[in-house]
């Protein structure tokens, strides 16, 4: 273990962040670079000798937290990126961007605050990476094996990367023009800059993975002859369809699925565009969705200029504290003031929109909203709470609905589907065509980035077996596992 007193002797500490008004003119990452190392090891000394680790029930990945605390701890930063990189392939990925759901089944956090369990992560791997402890990892022998993978995004890369280190040869497909899914033009800058990105998409190169970009399973490429073409497929494309709002108003100009919205501030900062064609800036913005997504488009239009930022949700505001129904070690529903809240804008619970009001020229002017609450399991709106406020651009951000059915790779495989629209699949993560696997959200169902890493790395081992008749390749979760949740 780390230090036998540090839960008692030392407090917690979080990374710090640059003040508002410096990181809302840039696009920078908003932690004040190398503010963590200085405390990490103490923070990491906090991991107690709890003799059943919950923290590995927390995480679909089974991180080897209570390892790599005690190595961090000692700053033995190369054993410490082993013991990471044993379960996680992309930990720079998961220690900026998961909710930390290790961090909720903390034991310590039964009674105190858990330990910084995603701080640590995210130092280790920066720590490896600037070390060189991070390098390729090629197979040492080839099984004339090959295998595509449709889909860039976390599952993909996973199962692309575990696939290629047993000796297979792999094909990541990617109908965007860069790799990375919606890591790249999903998570806005500020958030994750897409140098991570781009230096693992370089290891898995030397590795031997091979990317096409701009390539549409299902438009370009008929999904059946890619299947003819490789000896497994593995579909890691997502749920990339949106959750629309059919109110009146809904076709004005100016109002957005979150989708449409966040990837044109990122290809502006790849170079691609001077001006992103839609914008927050001199704009009322509303967002309409309270999770991630929402708060990603936040933090955009703050950097964009807008005159003011409203966010609504549906649901009632959450508690600051675990309420009984949401007991130790789940993962609670809890208030959340994310850095993109930290720099401005309004929150609004418990309200729905009702429709939206344009100009004569078809353009969104304001959004019409009205209180609402349960009523016998059901919400229903408030007499006599009506009330617009301006708005000149909406984003929806209220979450997917299932994998892109448009394109034809689902008719073209023949793929069947589950009772909630997802590509189905059987404990090896195989569908009902022979040699077509499935991994990620579009097998699970919109979720957390370190289930769609979980997922790759289970479904490439479905595909080792399929191809070898066996496989050394660990399986951290199966289809049906879900969160540790009430």
């Amino acid at each position: 273990m780390a230090d036998p007193k540090g839960f008692l002797t030392t407090g917690r500490e979080v990374a710090e962040t640059r003040p508002v008004g410096e990181r809302v003119k840039d696009w920078n990452e908003v932690y004040v670079p190398g503010s963590l190392l200085p405390i990490i090891s103490k923070q990491a000394g906090r991991c107690m000798d709890c003799g059943i680790p919950f923290c590995h029930n927390g995480c679909p990945l089974g991180n080897l937290i209570p390892e790599w605390n005690d190595y961090a701890y000692r700053e033995d930063w190369s054993a410490a990126s082993e013991r990471l990189h044993a379960t996680n392939n992309f930990p720079e990925f998961t220690g900026r961007l998961c909710p930390a759901p290790c961090e909720s089944a903390c034991v310590l956090g039964i009674n105190q605050a858990a330990v910084t369990i995603k701080n640590v992560e995210v130092s280790i791997i920066d720590k490896a990476w600037g070390n060189g402890d991070v390098t390729p990892q090629p197979p040492e022998r080839l099984s004339g094996k090959t295998v595509a993978v449709i889909g860039s995004g976390p599952a993909g890369l996973a199962a692309a990367q575990q696939l290629t280190r047993a000796g297979h040869t792999v094909a990541v497909y990617e109908r965007a023009d860069r790799i990375g899914g919606l890591l790249r033009y999903g998570i806005p800058e500020f958030k994750m800059e897409k140098s991570h990105i781009n230096r693992r998409i370089e290891q898995m190169r030397a590795e031997g993975t091979k990317f096409r970009t701009e390539t549409e399973i299902g438009r370009d490429i008929d999904a059946a002859k890619l299947r003819r073409r490789y000896d497994a497929v593995v579909i890691a494309a997502g749920a990339t369809v949106s959750r629309d709002l059919p109110v009146p108003g809904r076709e004005l100009n100016g109002v957005h699925f979150a989708m449409e919205y966040l990837p044109l501030a990122n290809k502006v900062q790849e170079g691609d565009l001077t001006v992103a064609p839609i914008t927050a800036e001199g704009k009322h913005v509303v967002v309409i969705g309270g999770g991630d997504t929402g708060a990603d488009c936040v933090g955009t239009a703050h950097r964009q200029g807008a005159l003011s930022v409203t966010q609504l949700e549906i649901m009632p505001r959450p508690g600051e504290d675990r309420n009984a129904g949401q007991p130790w070690p789940t993962f609670p529903m809890l208030y959340k003031v994310t850095s993109a809240h930290e720099e401005g804008g309004e929150r609004l619970y418990s309200v729905s929109t009702t429709h939206f009001e344009g100009d004569e020229n078809g353009d969104v002017q304001s959004l019409h909203l009205a209180e609402v609450e349960f009523k016998d399991g059901k919400l229903e709106q408030k007499p006599g709470t009506e009330r617009s406020i301006p708005a000149q651009l909406v984003t929806l951000a209220m979450g997917f609905t299932g994998t892109d059915q448009a394109n034809g790779l689902v008719q073209q495989f023949g793929l069947e589907l589950d009772e909630r629209g997802n590509v189905a699949r059987d404990a090896d993560f195989a569908t009902n065509v022979d040699g077509v696997f499935v991994a990620g959200d579009a097998g699970r169902g919109q979720s957390l980035i370190v289930w769609a890493i979980a997922e790759g790395r289970s479904a490439a081992r479905g595909v080792d077996r399929y191809l070898t008749g066996a496989s050394a390749l660990p399986a951290p979760i199966r289809p049906t596992d879900r969160a540790l949740t009430v």
